[in-house]
This record gives C-alpha cells, sequence and structure tokens, in this order.
C-alpha cells in the first residue's frame, strides 16, 4: 500500500504566497487556500493559524525574497546606472511575461490592507524600506562614481525610485512594453547629471 503524501509546510507557505499574490488579500478564500494547497481546513488551521497568520507568513517570505533580489541586483560591482535600469525593466519583462499580470504581492498589500491591518503594515514597510535602503546604497555609488551630480539627494532619489517601481506595479496591468520601458528611461534621465 502506497504512503500517503508527506505534507511540506513550506512548499505549501510557497503556494499560498502565489495565491495571495495573484488574488490579493480580500479576493482569496480560505477554500482557495485549503483547494490550492492540497489540505483540509483544520490542517491549515492548525499549521498556519487563520487565513490572516497564513497571509501574514506568505507575505514575510515574500517580502525577504524580494529584499534579496534587490540587494544582490542592485550591490555588484562596476556602473551604477545600467544595473539600475537592468532592475527596474526586471519588474516589466516579470510583469509582461505573465498573461494574468497578477502583479506584486506588496503592492497588492499597500491598496488593500493599509493603514488599518497593523501587521501587515509592519511586513510592508519593512519590505519598502528594504528597497529604499537598496536603491541608496547603490545611487550612493553612483555618485562617488560620478553618474550622478554631486548634489544629488540619494535618500530622495531612492524614495523616488521606490514609489516608481509601486507605480510600475500598478500600470503593469494597462501598460505595454513600450509605454513602461519609456517611464523606465524617464526615471534615469531625471537621475542622470546632465538633467
Amino acid at each position: 500500500m502506497a504512503r500517503p503524501k508527506e505534507f511540506d509546510p513550506q512548499a505549501a507557505l510557497a503556494v499560498a504566497m502565489e495565491v495571495f499574490r495573484r488574488q490579493g488579500y480580500e479576493a482569496t478564500s480560505v477554500q482557495d487556500l485549503v483547494e490550492a494547497l492540497g489540505i483540509n481546513r483544520s490542517s491549515m488551521y492548525a499549521v498556519y493559524g487563520s487565513k490572516h497568520d497564513l497571509y501574514l507568513k506568505a507575505l514575510e517570505r515574500y517580502c525577504s525574497a524580494e529584499a534579496g533580489k534587490a540587494a544582490q541586483d542592485l550591490s555588484g560591482p562596476g556602473p551604477a546606472l545600467p544595473a539600475l535600469r537592468t532592475f527596474l525593466m526586471s519588474y516589466v519583462e516579470s510583469a509582461l511575461a505573465d498573461p494574468d499580470r497578477a502583479g506584486c504581492m506588496v503592492t497588492h498589500g499597500v491598496m488593500e490592507r493599509l493603514p488599518e491591518d497593523e501587521k501587515a503594515a509592519e511586513r510592508l514597510s519593512g519590505a519598502l524600506g528594504s528597497l529604499e535602503d537598496a536603491f541608496r546604497f547603490l545611487l550612493l555609488r553612483a555618485r562617488a562614481q560620478g553618474e550622478l551630480a554631486p548634489g544629488t539627494d540619494v535618500r530622495g532619489a531612492a524614495r523616488f525610485l521606490v514609489t516608481l517601481t509601486q507605480g510600475l506595479r500598478v500600470m503593469e496591468k494597462a501598460a505595454d512594453r513600450a509605454y513602461l520601458s519609456q517611464v523606465v528611461d524617464q526615471a534615469l534621465k531625471s537621475l542622470s547629471p546632465t538633467s
């Protein structure tokens, strides 16, 4: 007799993360989650707690992965602004590769859960802060390498880029590659020392 397949909580958490990323918190029902995870409600509650608890765990995992990607993509040696363009265009390319244009769990969370959900706000604020830090370190390098004007407000520019990334995540549902690429190029032009 075949043994039943063992439940892997980390693999199931990755599945839940994808469900929340694609549907958002409000549109995701407990039934959606148990079907996607392949477990019953009581098992889901026993392992993860409530739907909200599972969402927070999935959000934490998503934010950690995104922060790691940003830190890795933006911290390498060499010219900083081309690395920044590559990073921003990776948002565009990943959006356009998704036929559903499902978007970003952080962006969905900001629009759906704030300001009422304090626990989600803490995680989302941390994720956006990590992205701001990654941009700030890259821009400091760019300024030191002469890619930015010496007096560039690096913190303000980093916050501008965080807001830009969130705008790209929203506009990916409505715009095409040419539109989104033009936005990225305009943002980079605004950072150049000659603008």
